[in-house]
């Protein structure tokens, strides 16, 4: 059987793709596998991501 594999792609880095990444990889527990890639490297993150991170 294949493993499904996930790409997430954010344009501007601004930690949308990798927190997409670490929530399917909590969510599938071994069941497949997740990468993120970025566009363009933003110059900070967005307030809006910051908040579900843990401090």
């Amino acid at each position: 059987m294949n493993t499904p594999e996930v790409l997430f792609v954010c344009i501007h880095n601004a930690a949308r793709s990798q927190m997409a990444a670490a929530l399917l990889d909590h969510a599938a527990t071994g069941r497949g596998s997740t990468s993120s890639r970025f566009a363009r490297s933003a110059t900070r993150s967005t307030g809006g991501c910051a908040n579900y991170l843990p401090s």
